[in-house]
C-alpha cells in the first residue's frame, strides 16, 4: 500500500480553489498514478475528515523550447475533494 503522503502532493491554493472552500470542496495536486479511491482514503487518513466525492483532472505537459532544445514539462493530476456536510473543515491557513 502506498503512503498517503506520497499520493497527496500539495494543496492547490488559487483564487478559484479558495472560492470552492466555502462549499467544502478542496483542491489537491495528487500522484499521476493515483485513482479516486486512493485519493479518498489518503485525505481521510491525513486530515481526519469524511469524503463524499472525488473529481480528478489530468493535465498534459506543455511543449517548451529553449534555443534549439525542446521538450515537454511534467504532466500533472489534480483532485477536487468534496467533504460530507457533517465533516469538519480542513484548515490550510492558521488564523
Amino acid at each position: 500500500m502506498k503512503d498517503p503522503r506520497d499520493i497527496i502532493k500539495r494543496p492547490v491554493i488559487t483564487e478559484a480553489s479558495t472560492d470552492l472552500m466555502a462549499d467544502k470542496k478542496y483542491t489537491f495536486e495528487v500522484d499521476v498514478k493515483a485513482n479516486k479511491t486512493e485519493v479518498k482514503d489518503a485525505v481521510e487518513l491525513i486530515f481526519g475528515v469524511k469524503v463524499d466525492k472525488v473529481n480528478i483532472m489530468n493535465y498534459q505537459g506543455k511543449f517548451k523550447r529553449m534555443g534549439r532544445h525542446s521538450g515537454y514539462t511534467n504532466r500533472r493530476r489534480k483532485a477536487i475533494v468534496k467533504l460530507t456536510t457533517d465533516s469538519k473543515e480542513i484548515e490550510f491557513f492558521e488564523v
